[in-house]
């Protein structure tokens, strides 16, 4: 006799293992894809900011629409003081971008720094004066009072004075110069003890507000300075080094940044989450705000940017000297950051 031992399942069987198999599977592949997305970690960029800039509006817009979620961004962001409490997070390592200008940048490269610029703005400041004032064009600054936001070697305080010495008048010698700080500036303006004033982009505004008229904006004087076009004054800047090592999320980063510009120049809405930032509810100064914010947006290639830099660079060189650019008197040809989509 010979007795066979069976070692297959029936059809029947077959079919509910398999069908639990199949649902083993199903969940494990599951559980794998939600592990893998919870383990993930988006990118994280660290920020110094200074807390009064207007680098917090586009934050402020870009957490609102969560722009930095959709580019899967972690900011972690610093904020500061100054402007120069920025740069020395910069270069201590403690950040990874801030905002500067292309002039330091270029500066700081020449003495051996690997930094690079990215445009971030090209709004500039404005020679104000009262809306009574008889002063009809900057020739009339002769013999006036100006007060000057900043100090000696401010950049738009040298590039109107370049501008003025085409005209064969030296303001320095030709004006009474105040130098201040940009608030004490203002505030001096508003008192009228001053003909006219020369201070940065949003000190403008307010003035602007309280019925002030611009005599010439900066940008204004650049094309008899040689330049093509607007110049982004102040940008993003970061270490090359970190940059090549960090180019999908600096790209997204720059792309990111790019849509919450477009935010706010096609929405007014969005503007109600930068309000609180702006230190004012004067709705006719919130409006220029917005309005000299969007003016100042970016709408350059980087090579026409850079190629305009490099013409004023010269400019400044020249009636700055060392004492604003440093060693070189070129501008560093690795100034302006090439890498970005859409550039």
């Amino acid at each position: 006799m010979r007795i066979v031992l069976k070692s297959t399942l029936s059809e029947e069987t077959a079919h509910k293992v398999m069908r639990v198999l199949g649902r083993s599977f199903a969940l494990a592949v599951m559980l794998a894809f939600t592990l893998a997305a919870t383990g993930h970690a988006a990118d994280t960029i660290r920020l110094a900011v200074q807390k009064t800039g207007t680098f917090s509006w586009e934050l402020a817009a870009i957490r609102a629409r969560g722009l930095d979620k959709e580019a899967d961004l972690s900011l972690e962001v610093t904020e500061l003081a100054s402007p120069e409490a920025g740069k020395i997070s910069l270069r201590a390592g403690s950040a990874d971008i801030i905002l500067s200008d292309w002039l330091w940048v270029s500066r700081e490269r020449a003495l051996g720094a690997g930094l690079t610029f990215f445009p971030y703005s090209s709004a500039l400041g404005a020679v104000m004066v009262p809306a009574a004032s008889p002063l009809r064009t900057l020739a009339d600054l002769k013999g006036r009072k100006l007060g000057v936001g900043g100090g000696a070697i401010d950049k738009s305080w040298l590039l109107l004075q370049a501008r003025m010495k085409q005209d064969g008048i030296d303001l320095r010698s030709d004006a009474s110069i105040v130098y201040g700080a940009p608030p004490l500036i203002a505030a001096k303006a508003l008192d009228g003890e001053m003909d006219a004033s020369l201070n940065f982009w949003n000190f403008c505004a307010q003035l602007e507000a309280k019925g002030f008229r611009r005599l010439a904006g900066i940008e204004d004087i650049l094309p008899k300075l040689g330049a093509k076009g607007a110049v982004s004054a102040v940008g993003y800047v970061f270490d090359e080094s970190w940059a090549a090592s960090h180019k999908d999320a600096l790209a997204r980063f720059i792309a990111m940044t790019r849509k919450a510009k477009q935010l706010l120049v096609s929405s007014d809405a969005a503007w109600d989450n930068i309000a609180p930032l702006t230190g004012t509810s004067d709705a006719t100064l919130l409006k220029t705000y917005r309005d000299r914010y969007r003016d100042g947006i970016p709408r350059r290639s980087i090579n026409d940017e850079e190629a305009d830099a490099r013409v004023l660079y010269r400019v400044l060189a020249e009636i700055g000297g060392r004492d604003l650019v440093g060693p070189a008197t070129e501008l560093d040809p690795g100034t302006f950051y090439h890498a970005a989509p859409g550039d």
